[in-house]
């Protein structure tokens, strides 16, 4: 048995027992090997040590799900750099931000010049160099070689962003040994075989793509990862399900429910398919009994539970038909995951409900260069002091039931779920708040039922202020899954007695 101890060694294990097959099934006759792939990395590693780049600076990739940008990702993680895949069509100013925060050593862009263009125009404007991929490959392969540095389990491997209350995104911080833990969990929880096909039709830089790349590759499995186009494209994206051959499907329950609206699903559709995973979202009870009707006498469907901070998935429940005898609430968490431990905060007397505090190896390393934040949310274990016992508080609420079972019960703060996307409505508002002529600003999220919901913004502004005005210009701060639906112009915004804005007012008005 081979030990491995940061994610590169692992690679170099699943190529040296699986060389041959299919790690990356990219449609039009082409695939990559596990092989190819081991190798690609390697001279994408040898890139960024001629680069002189570093153990623990930061790598910022324009991916595009090519093999160049697997690839690449593992050349990271090969020399102990730290990754991180950058939103496209992410907003100038957020990109700002996010750039700000990581400061990369080095940009890489995967996307041809027309395809890249407005962000890399907005990256030369801020000064960053952009390094072409395929340059970095031709320069990779004549410096094939030396030695790169020994990594390990509690160096950093990827960096997340996810949205921030204070305006400015987070980054959260993942190391190696997590990763390794959630490849063996995920092929212990899901039975992942090498002959396991996985979807990728989550957004590179969105949490829910680190189950498909680790989960799939890492266990000897093939990743069928789908362009944007096709993950836009219900129909399309049916039958890319179809074409390649997958077995486990996983998405936010928002793109399933997308589906069944559309009534792009039938009972033969998804013909391979064993599991069906869903998560980073409530599934609202009647679409999931809708999919569960059309597929659940020979599809497994897996309700998945997990924070950014907590290496995307810490606990998991196979939907059954017990599951519908209360049509009024969410389906259960289930159990949490091995190698977390987790506490419930108490938010009163009941000492079975209040926030999820997770424990355990799987727990993030913190916010990059954000103490602060970090100090914030990761934090001692409040139920003792015998020893150190860092964990996240997740400002989730839960509900642990007489069988163990955790439920959602919502939020301590006023972050939201919305598209898929962990949103704080806070960053939403410092947005609005830096609009032109807004004096005060304030966002609500209202639940339309069906899974769907929509994010409305309210504004003091002055008098020559237009809401299609307002909406245009918070475009250039957020990226299309935070726009409001729609922004109302008021006079002034309500208080309660202390002074501070009155949601339930605007509510109660809407």
């Amino acid at each position: 048995m081979t030990y491995t101890h940061n994610i590169a060694g692992k690679l170099d294990d699943v190529a040296g027992k699986f060389g041959d097959r299919v790690a990356l099934n990219c449609g039009q006759d082409e695939s990559v090997t596990f092989t190819e792939l081991r190798e690609r990395s390697l001279i994408f590693a040898s890139f960024l040590s001629g680069k002189g780049i570093s153990k623990g600076e930061v790598i910022a990739i324009l991916n595009d799900k090519s093999p160049d940008g697997f690839a690449f990702m593992l050349g990271c993680l090969r020399i102990g750099a730290i990754y991180t895949n950058l939103d496209p069509e992410s907003p100038p100013e957020r990109l700002k931000r996010i750039l700000d925060q990581c400061q990369p050593a080095l940009v890489v862009s995967c996307f041809d010049s027309s395809e890249g263009a407005p962000v890399l125009t907005t990256l030369g404007e801020l000064g960053m160099e952009v390094v072409p991929v395929t340059e970095a490959g031709t320069i990779g392969s004549e410096e094939q070689g030396g030695d790169f540095p020994e990594v390990t389990g509690s160096d950093p491997a990827y960096l997340m962003f996810t949205s921030g209350s204070t305006g400015y995104p987070k980054g959260a911080v993942i190391s190696h040994g997590s990763l390794l833990n959630f490849v063996d969990w995920a092929a212990d929880c899901f039975e992942i075989t090498p002959d396991d096909v996985l979807t990728n039709v989550n957004p590179i830089y969105f949490d829910n793509s680190v189950f498909d790349f680790y989960a799939s590759v890492f266990n000897g499995a093939t990743l069928a990862p789908a362009s944007q186009a096709v993950a836009r494209d219900p129909r399309r994206l049916v039958a890319f399900v179809a074409e390649r051959n997958c077995t486990i499907w996983f998405s936010v329950p928002s793109l399933l429910v997308y589906l069944l609206t559309t009534r792009a699903l039938k009972s033969t559709d998804f013909p391979s398919v064993r599991k069906i995973i869903f998560g980073g979202e409530g599934f609202p009870k009647p679409k999931l009994k809708q999919l569960f009707d059309l597929f659940g006498d020979r599809i497994d469907l897996e309700n998945v539970y997990g924070p950014t901070e907590g290496t995307c998935i810490c606990s998991a429940h196979t939907v059954g038909e017990s599951d519908f005898e209360d049509m009024s609430i969410l389906t259960t968490l289930g159990f949490i995951a091995k190698n977390f431990g987790y506490e419930i905060l108490p938010q009163g007397e009941d000492e079975n409900f209040g926030e999820l505090f997770l424990t355990g190896p799987q727990v993030g390393i913190g916010y990059f260069r954000d103490p602060e934040r970090t100090a914030d949310s990761f934090v001692q274990n409040p139920m003792h002091n015998d020893f150190r016992d860092i964990g996240y508080r997740t400002g989730d609420l839960v509900q642990r039931d007489e069988k163990g079972h955790l439920h959602f019960k919502g939020r301590v703060d006023f972050q939201i779920k919305h598209m898929g996307y962990r949103i704080e409505l806070e960053e939403i508002e410092s947005a609005l708040n830096l609009l032109k002529g807004v004096r005060e600003a304030v966002a609500l999220y209202e639940t339309l039922g069906d899974g769907l919901g929509m994010i409305l913004g309210y504004v003091a502004a002055d008098s020559d202020c237009s809401p299609d005005e307002l909406l245009a210009d918070a475009a250039r701060y957020l990226p299309p899954y935070m726009m409001p639906k729609r922004i109302a112009i008021l006079e002034v915004l309500p208080k309660n007695a202390n002074g501070k804005i009155d949601r339930g007012a605007l509510r109660a008005n809407n």
